[in-house]
C-alpha cells in the first residue's frame, strides 16, 4: 500500500538528535545509573507514566551528525518512542504512535505542529526508523520507503544553536499540557540497534533493573506476576444491557493467579476468577464457587440479570450461579474491573496472575488495555511466543 505523505512547513532544527536509543548518560543525579546506548530496551517498563526510561544531556557543540537510526517492534498502537529538546524545553520534538501510525509533534519558537502518517507499525515486526535533518526539513523514513517530511522556515533569522540538547526514550521532559495531541504515553514495545547522532557517551536511568524484551512475541497480554490492569466504570458496559459477556482466550493450564475481579468502591470484590496449575479455573461470586477444567483455550462468562453463567469452549459445557446479592444490580455501573489480579483497597492488587491472556473481550469487542488507569506492571499488548 502506498503512503500518502504531506509535506508541511512550520519550523525546526533540533529534531535530529532526539532519537536516543536505550542509553543513559551522566550518572550525576541521585539514584541514577549509567547504561550503554547499544543495547535492547523495553519501553513499557513500569514507572511514572510520562517519565523517560532513559535520557542524556549533551552540548550542541559536540553534535556533528544529524541522523539517527533504530529499530522498533510493538503490537501497541499508542505510546512515546522518543523525545528531544533545546532551550530547556522551549523548542521540542516528540515521536510517538497514534493508532499504530507514526506521529511527530513539534514546538518551535512557540509554534505547534502535529503530523501523522505512514504505515502502521504495531504489527509485531521489527521496523527500521530513521530521522534526519535535511536543511530546513525534518525527515522520517520507515523501512527505507517514501519519507514523511516536515519543513520549517522561521520568521526570525536563523541563529546558530548553542547550549544543550536533551534526548529521552519512552517519555518526555515537558509538561503534558504543552502537547498538541494528547495520548497514552506508555508503550509495550522494544527498541534495538540504535545509532544516535555521533553520541558515544552513556545515557542514564533511574531504573534498578531493566525489563526484558522477549526474543519472539505474539499478540496478547502477558502478566509476569507483578501487577494488574484496572478499568473504571466509564469504560465498562452499561448495566442497562440485557446481558454482559466477558471472554478470555489462553492456555489456562499454564496460568496461575487471579484472571479478573470486579469490586465496588469500599467493598470486598464481589466477583473473581482464578486459575491454578492443576488446570482448573475457579469462579467465585459472593459465597458461591464453581470449579471447572477448560478443555481448550476459550472461557466466556455471561452476567444475566439474575445469574452468572460460565461457558467453557462449548455451549453445553457450562455452569451457573444464581444471584440474589443486592450489590449485583449496579456492579458494572459503579465498580472497577481488574485483569491480572485481585482488587483490594484503593484499587491495589494481590494474587497476581502469571501467564498469557491471548485475547480479552467485553460484549464481543477487544478490551483496549491502554484504557487502564493504573500503572500496570504487565506486558499489555504482547506475550512471549
Amino acid at each position: 500500500m502506498g503512503w500518502n505523505w504531506k509535506t508541511m512547513t512550520v519550523g525546526l532544527l533540533l529534531v535530529l538528535g532526539m532519537l536516543g536509543k536505550g542509553a543513559h548518560g551522566g550518572g550525576n543525579g541521585r539514584g541514577k545509573k549509567e547504561i550503554s546506548g547499544a543495547g535492547v530496551f523495553y519501553l513499557g517498563q513500569d514507572r511514572d507514566t510520562w517519565r523517560p526510561l532513559v535520557q542524556i544531556t549533551v552540548n550542541l557543540s559536540e553534535i556533528t551528525d544529524v541522523k539517527s537510526r533504530f529499530q522498533l517492534r510493538t503490537f501497541d498502537p499508542e505510546g512515546t518512542i522518543f523525545y528531544g529538546d533545546t532551550k530547556s524545553g522551549e523548542d521540542w520534538f516528540v515521536l510517538s504512535l497514534n493508532k499504530g501510525f507514526p506521529m511527530m509533534q513539534i514546538c518551535k519558537e512557540g509554534m505547534l505542529l502535529s503530523v501523522t502518517g505512514g504505515p502502521k507499525l504495531n504489527d509485531g515486526k521489527w521496523h527500521t526508523l530513521e530521522v534526519s535533518n535535511q536543511g530546513k526539513f525534518v525527515v522520517l523514513v520507515v523501512d527505507g520507503t517514501q519519507p514523511l517530511v516536515v519543513g520549517l522556515k522561521p520568521k526570525e533569522k536563523d541563529e546558530p544553536l548553542s547550549g544543550v540538547l536533551r534526548l529521552a526514550l519512552g517519555g518526555i521532559l515537558i509538561n503534558t499540557e504543552n502537547l498538541l495531541v494528547q495520548y497514552k504515553p506508555q508503550m509495550d514495545g522494544c527498541i534495538r540497534e540504535g545509532i544516535w547522532l555521533n553520541l558515544t557517551l552513556p545515557w542514564e536511568t533511574e531504573e534498578e533493573e531493566m525489563w526484558q524484551c522477549h526474543e519472539n512475541i505474539k499478540p496478547g497480554s502477558y502478566f509476569p506476576g507483578k501487577g494488574l490492569a484496572v478499568f473504571n466504570s466509564s469504560v465498562l458496559p452499561k448495566q442497562t444491557e440485557e446481558e454482559i459477556t466477558l471472554e478470555f482466550w489462553g492456555d489456562f493450564k499454564e496460568m496461575d493467579g487471579t484472571i479478573c475481579s470486579i469490586k465496588k468502591p469500599g467493598e470486598e470484590p464481589l466477583f473473581y476468577l482464578t486459575a491454578d496449575r492443576s488446570a482448573k479455573v475457579t469462579l467465585t461470586f459472593g459465597a458461591e464457587t464453581i470449579r471447572m477444567q477448560p478443555a481448550s483455550s476459550r472461557l466466556r462468562i455471561t452476567f444475566h440479570s439474575d445469574a452468572v453463567k460460565v461457558h467453557l469452549d462449548r455451549e453445553e459445557s457450562s455452569a451457573m450461579i444464581p444471584v440474589s446479592d443486592p450489590g449485583y444490580a449496579d456492579m458494572w455501573a459503579v465498580g472497577s474491573l481488574s485483569i491480572g489480579g485481585l482488587l483490594g483497597e484503593d484499587d491495589t492488587g494481590t494474587q497476581f496472575l502469571t501467564g498469557c491472556l491471548e485475547k480479552i473481550q467485553i460484549q464481543g469487542k477487544n478490551l483496549d488495555m491502554n484504557l487502564a488507569f493504573n500503572e500496570m506492571s504487565i506486558y499489555s499488548h504482547s506475550c512471549p511466543a
